[in-house]
Protein backbone atom coordinates (compact mmCIF):
# COMPACT_ATOMS: atom_id res chain seq x y z
CA UNK A 1 0.00 0.00 0.00
CA UNK A 2 1.41 3.40 -0.93
CA UNK A 3 2.17 6.01 1.71
CA UNK A 4 -0.55 8.29 0.30
CA UNK A 5 -3.17 5.54 0.58
CA UNK A 6 -2.00 4.68 4.10
CA UNK A 7 -2.30 8.30 5.21
CA UNK A 8 -5.74 8.56 3.60
CA UNK A 9 -6.86 5.37 5.36
CA UNK A 10 -5.64 6.63 8.75
CA UNK A 11 -7.31 10.01 8.18
CA UNK A 12 -10.62 8.34 7.35
CA UNK A 13 -10.37 6.00 10.34
CA UNK A 14 -9.54 8.86 12.71
CA UNK A 15 -12.43 10.90 11.32
CA UNK A 16 -14.87 8.00 11.72
CA UNK A 17 -13.63 7.16 15.18
CA UNK A 18 -13.76 10.83 16.12
CA UNK A 19 -17.42 11.04 15.13
CA UNK A 20 -18.22 7.84 17.05
CA UNK A 21 -16.44 8.88 20.21
CA UNK A 22 -18.19 11.07 22.69
CA UNK A 23 -17.19 14.68 22.09
CA UNK A 24 -14.74 15.93 24.68
CA UNK A 25 -14.30 19.52 25.68
CA UNK A 26 -11.00 20.60 24.18
CA UNK A 27 -9.24 21.71 27.34
CA UNK A 28 -5.54 21.35 28.17
CA UNK A 29 -6.53 18.88 30.89
CA UNK A 30 -8.56 16.70 28.49
CA UNK A 31 -5.81 16.84 25.88
CA UNK A 32 -3.24 15.70 28.44
CA UNK A 33 -5.55 12.95 29.74
CA UNK A 34 -6.12 11.63 26.23
CA UNK A 35 -2.43 11.90 25.30
CA UNK A 36 -1.53 9.85 28.38
CA UNK A 37 -4.27 7.35 27.49
CA UNK A 38 -2.85 7.05 23.98
CA UNK A 39 0.70 6.61 25.31
CA UNK A 40 -0.46 3.69 27.45
CA UNK A 41 -2.04 2.01 24.43
CA UNK A 42 1.02 2.56 22.24
CA UNK A 43 3.97 2.47 24.65
CA UNK A 44 7.08 4.16 23.35
CA UNK A 45 9.18 1.22 24.55
CA UNK A 46 7.37 -1.13 22.17
CA UNK A 47 7.60 1.30 19.25
CA UNK A 48 11.29 1.89 19.87
CA UNK A 49 12.05 -1.78 20.39
CA UNK A 50 10.40 -2.91 17.17
CA UNK A 51 11.75 -0.03 15.10
CA UNK A 52 15.24 -0.27 16.58
CA UNK A 53 15.56 -3.94 15.76
CA UNK A 54 14.20 -3.55 12.23
CA UNK A 55 16.36 -0.49 11.49
CA UNK A 56 19.43 -2.27 12.85
CA UNK A 57 19.01 -4.89 10.14
CA UNK A 58 19.90 -2.20 7.57
CA UNK A 59 23.22 -1.51 9.29
CA UNK A 60 26.44 -3.43 8.77
CA UNK A 61 26.48 -6.40 11.19
CA UNK A 62 29.37 -4.96 13.21
CA UNK A 63 27.32 -1.79 13.97
CA UNK A 64 24.03 -3.42 14.94
CA UNK A 65 24.74 -4.16 18.60
CA UNK A 66 26.09 -0.66 19.20
CA UNK A 67 22.98 0.88 17.60
CA UNK A 68 20.63 -1.34 19.61
CA UNK A 69 22.53 -0.50 22.82
CA UNK A 70 22.26 3.21 22.07
CA UNK A 71 18.53 3.01 21.43
CA UNK A 72 17.67 0.64 24.28
CA UNK A 73 20.19 1.16 27.07
CA UNK A 74 21.28 4.77 26.81
CA UNK A 75 18.15 6.53 25.59
CA UNK A 76 16.11 8.22 28.33
CA UNK A 77 12.79 6.64 27.39
CA UNK A 78 10.85 8.26 30.24
CA UNK A 79 11.90 11.73 29.14
CA UNK A 80 11.18 10.90 25.50
CA UNK A 81 7.74 9.57 26.46
CA UNK A 82 6.92 12.75 28.42
CA UNK A 83 8.06 14.90 25.50
CA UNK A 84 5.84 12.95 23.10
CA UNK A 85 2.84 13.23 25.43
CA UNK A 86 3.37 16.99 25.77
CA UNK A 87 3.71 17.43 22.01
CA UNK A 88 0.62 15.37 21.30
CA UNK A 89 -1.37 17.42 23.82
CA UNK A 90 -0.09 20.57 22.13
CA UNK A 91 -0.84 19.58 18.54
CA UNK A 92 -3.99 17.43 18.75
CA UNK A 93 -7.42 18.15 20.15
CA UNK A 94 -8.83 16.01 22.95
CA UNK A 95 -11.23 14.37 20.48
CA UNK A 96 -8.46 13.52 18.00
CA UNK A 97 -6.31 12.04 20.76
CA UNK A 98 -9.30 10.03 21.94
CA UNK A 99 -9.88 8.78 18.38
CA UNK A 100 -6.21 7.80 18.06
CA UNK A 101 -6.40 5.88 21.33
CA UNK A 102 -9.60 4.14 20.19
CA UNK A 103 -8.08 3.19 16.84
CA UNK A 104 -4.72 1.98 18.15
CA UNK A 105 -6.47 0.15 20.97
CA UNK A 106 -8.63 -1.75 18.46
CA UNK A 107 -7.59 -5.04 16.86
CA UNK A 108 -7.00 -3.32 13.51
CA UNK A 109 -4.92 -0.61 15.17
CA UNK A 110 -2.87 -3.15 17.13
CA UNK A 111 -2.24 -5.09 13.94
CA UNK A 112 -1.16 -1.91 12.14
CA UNK A 113 1.22 -1.02 14.97
CA UNK A 114 2.92 -4.42 14.73
CA UNK A 115 3.89 -3.51 11.16
CA UNK A 116 5.29 -0.06 11.97
CA UNK A 117 8.77 -1.34 12.86
CA UNK A 118 9.15 -3.20 9.57
CA UNK A 119 7.67 -0.25 7.69
CA UNK A 120 10.13 2.17 9.33
CA UNK A 121 13.05 -0.14 8.59
CA UNK A 122 12.03 -0.23 4.92
CA UNK A 123 11.30 3.50 4.74
CA UNK A 124 14.37 4.93 6.49
CA UNK A 125 17.00 3.91 3.87
CA UNK A 126 14.75 5.27 1.11
CA UNK A 127 14.18 8.54 2.95
CA UNK A 128 17.88 8.88 3.71
CA UNK A 129 18.74 8.18 0.07
CA UNK A 130 16.35 10.88 -1.13
CA UNK A 131 17.75 13.37 1.40
CA UNK A 132 21.29 12.63 0.25
CA UNK A 133 20.25 13.10 -3.40
CA UNK A 134 18.58 16.42 -2.53
CA UNK A 135 21.68 17.51 -0.62
CA UNK A 136 23.93 16.60 -3.56
CA UNK A 137 21.64 18.55 -5.92
CA UNK A 138 21.74 21.58 -3.60
CA UNK A 139 25.54 21.48 -3.48
CA UNK A 140 25.67 21.14 -7.26
CA UNK A 141 23.26 24.07 -7.74
CA UNK A 142 25.26 26.22 -5.31
CA UNK A 143 28.50 25.39 -7.12
CA UNK A 144 26.90 26.32 -10.44
CA UNK A 145 25.60 29.59 -9.00
CA UNK A 146 29.07 30.38 -7.65
CA UNK A 147 30.64 29.57 -11.03
CA UNK A 148 28.21 31.85 -12.87
CA UNK A 149 28.81 34.60 -10.33
CA UNK A 150 32.57 34.35 -10.83
CA UNK A 151 32.18 34.53 -14.63
CA UNK A 152 30.51 37.93 -14.36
Amino acid sequence: MSMKKLITLFTILITILGSICQALEDTPENRMEQAIRYSKITPITELLGDSTYQISLNLPPEQRDEFIDLMTKHLDVATLNNLIIDLMATHFTANKLSALAEFYGSEIGKSAMKKIGVYMADAMPLIQSEILKAQAEAVKAQAEANRLKEEK
